[in-house]
Parts: structure tokens; C-alpha cells; sequence
């Protein structure tokens, strides 16, 4: 089958577009056809090598971990899905290679596609509405009147993050540029900062929940805007020793973890707070809520652009300025 391959790790070096073999299926997997593949950062930072610690790839490997597509054939085990069925799933670190014409996908991680949406829509939607999904619910138990404050309200993740939090009934709170700013009012955000010209710390307090997304000094003044009891859950890092221990890391690797989130760890416990680092875990039964949310109109997606499959590179440089809005899609088939 086509792919777009990493061979070796390297900082904008352009995957190989080349064959892999079709993926082995085991008796929990589903094949799937894949019709569209979504780009995240991760995708580009795996390329990278930043995560060689903690995700060590077995190269060549193909990249991209989001998809939408049709099932081709299933494993003897597999109850919840047949040939035919549109589905669209987050595959997990350990099963990536979305920018390719196939993936074997384990049946806990997969869902049926919302019947309302495109291919392409579709595979926009699973890591980052996963991920709003567990930071809001799963580790903030998200609730009605909850103040949040969501950190890039027009990026992938914060287009769900804001949708969901005002579905659970908090007010939400956000950062977004001028041309965003409209965008972000639309889906549901409250407050709206100007992140060019105004600094959130300034303007917010007595927050329960922050979605951290962007850097140090923004996860810093995040922990201030808190409320004595609030939670701060990063997806962008640093990494802590509860991430460490949940992915089995070496001894080393803990100490490493521990040392990175020591500073954010003692600035929460000085402020009477809580701080997390959050890595979204693949979950087909979360992602089957999202998709009755979507077809039920309460969750709507945002797609910047759609690329062909032959402009694989290009889209993962244009995810890489930061500039889009919303999900940068690849169309595969």
C-alpha cells in the first residue's frame, strides 16, 4: 500500500512517500480503507524526534494516527463492526499510519462515523475531540456554572474544548486572534482575549478549570488565574510522574518527568491548586458519544483546509506555522 514514511527522525525533514506492506490484522482488529487522515502537531514532532523517549518508533513507520474510512474486513474476534460500515477512530501511539491507504485499527479504539459528516470532516474530529473530552470531563469533571478557560479557542483542540465545556454548562473563557475572534464567539465561548494585545492573566481569576495548551509562562500565569481548588491539565506538557508511571517509563525516564514538572507542581501546591499533564488514550466507546453529540447538532467541526494525499509534506508544514483554524485534513481516497 501507499504511504508517506519517516525513516529517520529529523526537524522539517519531508516524509518518503513510498510502499508499506498492508498491516497484519489481529483477531480484536478491523482493516479499514482510508478515506481522509487528520494532521496534528504531534505528527510533526513525532517526525522530529521529540518523542523518542517516551514513543520509541520502530522506523520506517508510516505517520498519522487520525482517520476516516470504510471497513474492508475484520478480525475473527471483532463483534462491533463488518464490512461496509463508515467509521473513524484515533489509533493510538501504538498503531500509527493514518497517512496511508490502510490501517488495522483495534475494535475498543473505533466508532461508527457520524452519518451527518464527510470523510474529511470526520477524520478531523477524533484526537482533538478526545482530547477536550478527557481534560474536561474525565480529569476536571466538567460541570454546570464552572468558570474554564481554554487556551487557543480556534485551534483543533480548543474548537471541541469550548463546544463541550459549554455543553456541560460552564462559561468559557478564551484566547484567539482578531480574525479568530468571531470564529470562537460562534461556538460558544464567553470571553473572548485578544491573546496580541491583552493578557489573560490581567483579565481572569477565580477560574475552576484551565485547558493549557501553549508554553511555560502561559502555563505559569494559567495557575494563577485559579481558584484556590482548581485544576490546571496540560496537554502540551510538562510531563509528570503520573503520565511516566501510566506509560510504564523507565527509571530514568520517571526522574526526567519529574524534574520537567517539579516548578509547575510546586507553583500549584503553593496556590492550593492542582496540576496534570494530559496525553489523550485512544477511545472508541468516547468517541462513539462524540459522534451522537455531532449528529445531534450540539458539536460542530472546523476545517481550515483539505490537502490531496500527494501534498502530505506540505500539509504538515502548513500545521506547523500554527496558523490554521480548526483541522488540517489530508484526502486519501
Amino acid at each position: 500500500m501507499k504511504a508517506f514514511i519517516l525513516d529517520r527522525y529529523g526537524r522539517g525533514k519531508a516524509l518518503r512517500f513510498g510502499d508499506l506492506p498492508q498491516p497484519d490484522l489481529r483477531d480484536t482488529d478491523v482493516l479499514v480503507e482510508i478515506h481522509a487522515a487528520s494532521v496534528n502537531p504531534i505528527d510533526y514532532k513525532i517526525r522530529s524526534g521529540d518523542f523518542k523517549l517516551v514513543l520509541p518508533f520502530k522506523l520506517p513507520v508510516a505517520l498519522g494516527s487520525d482517520l476516516a474510512g470504510v471497513v474492508v474486513k475484520v478480525g475473527v474476534k471483532v463483534k462491533s463492526f463488518k464490512p461496509g460500515d463508515e467509521v473513524f477512530a484515533q489509533t493510538g501511539t501504538s498503531a500509527i499510519g493514518t497517512f496511508a491507504e490502510f490501517s488495522a485499527v483495534a475494535e475498543t479504539d473505533l466508532a461508527l462515523k457520524p452519518k451527518t459528516l464527510s470523510m474529511e470532516e470526520a477524520a478531523s474530529v477524533p484526537l482533538v475531540a478526545l482530547t477536550a473530552w478527557q481534560v474536561l470531563f474525565d480529569r476536571a469533571n466538567v460541570k454546570k456554572d464552572d468558570k474554564v478557560f481554554i487556551q487557543a479557542g480556534s485551534g483543533g483542540v480548543g474548537v471541541f474544548a469550548i463546544q463541550l465545556a459549554k455543553y456541560a454548562g460552564a462559561t468559557v473563557a478564551t484566547t484567539a486572534g482578531a480574525t479568530s475572534a468571531e470564529l470562537v464567539r460562534r461556538l460558544g465561548a464567553d470571553v473572548v482575549i485578544d491573546y496580541r494585545r491583552e493578557d489573560f492573566a490581567m483579565l481572569l481569576s477565580g477560574y475552576d478549570v484551565v485547558l493549557n495548551s501553549q508554553d511555560a509562562a502561559s502555563l505559569e500565569k494559567s495557575i494563577g488565574i485559579l481558584k484556590p481548588g482548581g485544576r490546571v491539565i496540560s496537554i502540551s506538557g510538562p510531563p509528570d510522574p503520573a503520565f511516566a508511571k501510566l506509560i510504564g517509563a523507565s527509571w530514568f525516564v520517571c526522574q526526567v518527568m519529574r524534574l520537567l514538572s517539579a516548578k509547575a507542581r510546586r507553583q500549584a501546591k503553593r496556590q492550593g491548586v492542582d496540576y496534570s499533564f494530559l496525553f489523550m488514550q485512544a477511545n472508541g466507546a468516547q468517541l462513539a458519544k462524540i459522534a451522537s453529540l455531532i449528529e445531534a447538532g450540539n458539536l460542530r467541526t472546523v476545517v481550515d483546509r483539505v490537502f490531496p494525499f500527494a501534498e502530505t509534506n506540505e500539509a504538515l508544514a502548513y500545521v506547523e506555522t500554527g496558523r490554521a483554524k480548526g483541522k488540517v485534513v489530508v484526502k486519501i481516497k
